[in-house]
C-alpha cells in the first residue's frame, strides 16, 4: 500500500466512514455468529469496529509490519492478529461463523490469487457461514489514487460467478457508488451427502 493510501485507512475519516456505512450494514445482515475471521485488516480501524460486534476476532494480515502493530494494539482483547497469506492461512476448516473482507480485495495482485483467497475463505467458514464483503470497482479517482500501489479491482458483473466457483451460494453483490457490497453464503450439506 503507498504512504498515502495507508494514511487514509488510518485516519479519523475513514473510521467515521466505516462506522456510518458498515455498522448498519452488517447489523442489517443478522446474526453472523460469534467468531469473524477478517481478511486483511491494515492498519486495523475494521478490526476495532468488528471487536465491538463479535465475541472472537481473528485477523490475517499479509504485510508484517502491520501484522505485528494490530497485534500488540490489541493485545488482551478478543482479536488474535496471525500474519499469513490469506489464501492459505493454515487455519482449521470450517471454523468460523463469518469471514470478512473489507475494501481489501483490490490489493491482491491478480484475480487468481483473489480467487484463491475467496476458495480460503470458503474453506475456513463453517457450513451456513457468510463471507461479507466491500471492495472498490474500476474508477479513475481511485485508480490515481493508488499509484505505485496494487490496485486490481472487482468487476460486480462476472464477481458472482467467481464466487459460485469458489463454492459459495446465495450471492448478493449491491453497487453503491464506487463499491461493491457483498455477501455469499457456504452451503450447508444436505443430509443424504
Amino acid at each position: 500500500m503507498n504512504e498515502g493510501h495507508l494514511r487514509h485507512l488510518a485516519s479519523p475519516e475513514w473510521a467515521r466512514q466505516i462506522e456510518e456505512e458498515l455498522v448498519p450494514w452488517l447489523e442489517s445482515l443478522g446474526d453472523l455468529g460469534d467468531d469473524l475471521l477478517e481478511v486483511g485488516p491494515g492498519p486495523g480501524l475494521t478490526t476495532e469496529l468488528l471487536r465491538r460486534h463479535f465475541a472472537r476476532v481473528t485477523a490475517v494480515e499479509l504485510d508484517e509490519d502491520l501484522a505485528t502493530a494490530l497485534a500488540d494494539r490489541l493485545d488482551g482483547t478478543n482479536v488474535e492478529v496471525i500474519h499469513a497469506d490469506a489464501t492459505d492461512t493454515g487455519l482449521p476448516t470450517d471454523s468460523f461463523s463469518a469471514v470478512t473482507c473489507l475494501t481489501m480485495l483490490h490489493h491482491v495482485p491478480t484475480p487468481e490469487l483473489q480467487d484463491r483467497l475467496l476458495v480460503e475463505a470458503h474453506r475456513v467458514l463453517r457450513p451456513g457461514g457468510l463471507l461479507i464483503g466491500i471492495d472498490s470497482v474500476e474508477t479513475e479517482a481511485l485508480r490515481a489514487a493508488h499509484v505505485d500501489d496494487i490496485f486490481v479491482p472487482i468487476d460486480p458483473a462476472t464477481f458472482g460467478g467467481r464466487l459460485e466457483a469458489a463454492g459459495f451460494g446465495d450471492v448478493t453483490i449491491d453497487l453503491v457508488g464506487h463499491r461493491a457490497k457483498f455477501t455469499a453464503k457456504k452451503p450447508v450439506p444436505s443430509s443424504g451427502s
